[in-house]
């Protein structure tokens, strides 16, 4: 069977419903989305969860329900694509055909990837925010520990977001500082990069905190292998080569790449190995194919791949699919901006605004202070923007 669609979304993320429901208010008829789940989920509360500070209930609702109006919902998987005849295999065998594609599936974590990973995580001695199942367990042994070791893990590579593997670290430290038991647990934290970020005034921030809780860092460094019998953990530094580290519990941010359905397809630039959709980064145009776009983790942008960076991508998106509809030039550009907020404690807030050479971008530019420890933006992070989130951007109408 085949079908056919003016505009085909493939994802039902924060990426494929924020710009098929700016679409939809643009004038944009017969729109759809291609998602196979049931439930949708708002990631950053993921680390609320974690750090015990929000309810797991929060971060999901049914996909029916958020869907934007006058945007249809194909409950399915796309199994393969076809860009010279401008189709899409889904996993039903049905075919679609499209005017356009927009193509957002997200980012894959690669569990499997890290030896013994997997494996200690069914032991529930390992566990992650960036799993909606994980999030339970991440809890209550972050809420539970009294004493011992804990490694908190950041990937290298691309990663959606991945800042947000510091964020249940210091919520952790604060709750475990206010309950008097921090000064016995051990607080080790694997980063890839030299710093806690990149950008001077926030790694001063950051680094404040890590004194500030007695967090041991391990700079330019990787989870290599965990020895799941043993509650070990390999840790692997560019500086000071292998170390192990027993621990009692290791809350583990995985890898990350391209879905392999996409790595597999011609929507990446030949000979690429990251497998992202090739598109100039500031038109969110395929290269290749003038009537593909992309945007989100998916895209092989030069940005930082966060869910802040769609507010702008969708924008930029949607005009110029619209300009190419009407038969013009698309002209509107994203500039790389991205965001990244870290809770750095159960009250507070650092927030990171940069473009994607890590240059400072805030959205309010009189006001330079945003990047410092706040309250005012941890209550924003909490309360306003999750309310934000499910009534106006998933709707495409922030």
């Amino acid at each position: 069977m085949t079908s056919h669609h003016r505009v085909v979304v493939v994802g039902g993320g924060n990426a494929g419903l924020s710009v098929a429901g700016r679409l939809a208010r643009y004038g944009v008829d017969d729109v759809v989305v291609v998602e196979p789940r049931e439930h949708h989920r708002y990631q950053p509360l993921f680390s609320h969860v974690a750090g015990g500070t929000a309810r797991a209930s929060q971060a999901v609702r049914r996909q029916a329900d958020v869907i934007p109006r006058r945007v249809g919902w194909i409950q399915d998987a796309v199994a393969e694509f076809d860009p010279d005849s401008d189709t899409v295999r889904l996993s039903s065998g049905e075919e679609l055909g499209y005017d356009h594609l927009i193509v957002c599936p997200g980012i894959q974590e690669d569990w499997d990837s890290i030896p013994g990973l997997s494996e200690a995580i069914r032991t529930g001695a390992a566990a992650s925010h960036y799993a909606f199942e994980l999030l339970g367990t991440a809890s209550r042994r972050l809420r539970d520990l009294r004493a011992g070791t804990v490694v908190f893990t950041q990937p290298p590579g691309p990663a959606s977001c991945a800042g947000a593997a510091q964020k249940p670290m210091y919520l952790a430290c604060d709750y475990w500082r206010a309950t008097g038991v921090l000064a016995d647990i051990r607080v080790v934290f694997v980063v890839p990069t030299p710093t806690m970020f990149g950008m001077p005034a926030i790694d001063e921030e950051l680094e404040r905190k890590v004194e500030e809780y007695g967090i041991e860092v391990r700079r330019e460094a990787r989870l290599l292998e965990v020895d799941a019998p043993g509650s070990t953990a390999l840790i692997g530094s560019t500086a000071d080569g292998t170390e192990r580290i027993a621990y009692d519990y290791l809350h583990v941010v995985p890898p990350q790449s391209a879905p392999d359905f996409l790595k597999a397809s011609p929507l990446p630039a030949p000979g690429d190995p990251g497998g992202f959709v090739e598109v100039d980064p500031r038109t969110l145009r395929h290269a290749r194919y003038p009537n593909i776009w992309s945007l989100g983790d998916a895209a092989a942008t030069t940005n930082s791949k966060s869910g802040g960076a769609l507010r702008k991508q969708t924008k930029v998106l949607a005009r110029n699919l619209v300009a190419a509809l009407d038969g013009r030039e698309p002209v509107a550009r994203y500039d790389g901006y991205s965001v990244c907020p870290f809770t750095v404690s159960r009250r507070t807030m650092v927030f990171a605004e940069f473009d994607d050479e890590y240059r400072p971008q805030p959205t309010i530019p009189f006001w330079p202070g945003l990047a410092r420890e706040r309250r005012l933006t941890w209550l924003a992070d909490r309360y306003v923007l999750p309310w934000v989130y499910w009534h106006l951007i998933l709707q495409g109408r922030a």
